[in-house]
């Protein structure tokens, strides 16, 4: 009787184990940019080098500056997993390490869709992640030319 308790709490966790890592997949992601900076398009590359911190200009001289959701969200586990084949803890602890290292201003990060927009629209140079799905008012730039990935 407890061996079969045993197996079937360890399929269950195996179970949720595979709905997790599976679920970052099914969100679309889209990237938003204030009216200064970004270009109208993107390649992943070069997109993964401003994720990444390595890149802290636009190609117009404009300091950019990231703006991502939580990483308890879905849409900042799926950017995390896709933009840098991290969980959410580890991009975290990347960017805090970035930042120790003086290598790198801080990202923000977001609750909401709404602040994120508003922190975008306000901040010369700033892009955002947001969900693929949800119509944003800020432009959207499209990354090896789609709208969302």
């Amino acid at each position: 009787m407890k061996k079969l308790q045993y197996l079937t709490t360890l399929l269950v966790l195996f179970v949720g184990l595979l709905t997790m890592s599976f679920k970052d997949d099914d969100v679309a992601i889209a990237v938003v940019a204030n009216e200064k900076g970004a270009p109208a398009a993107l390649t992943m590359k070069f997109l993964k080098s401003v994720v990444q911190g390595d890149k802290q200009r636009w190609p117009d001289g404009t300091k950019i500056s990231l703006a991502f959701m939580k990483t308890n969200t879905p849409v900042g586990s799926a950017t995390a997993k896709k933009l840098m084949g991290m969980n959410g803890d580890q991009f975290n602890k990347y960017w805090l390490a970035l930042v120790f290292q003086g290598k790198a201003g801080a990202p923000m990060f977001f609750n909401s869709v709404q602040e994120l927009e508003a922190y975008v629209s306000t901040t010369p140079g700033a892009i955002g992640i947001i969900d693929g799905n949800q119509n944003s008012k800020l432009r959207s730039i499209s990354v090896d030319d789609k709208k969302s990935f």
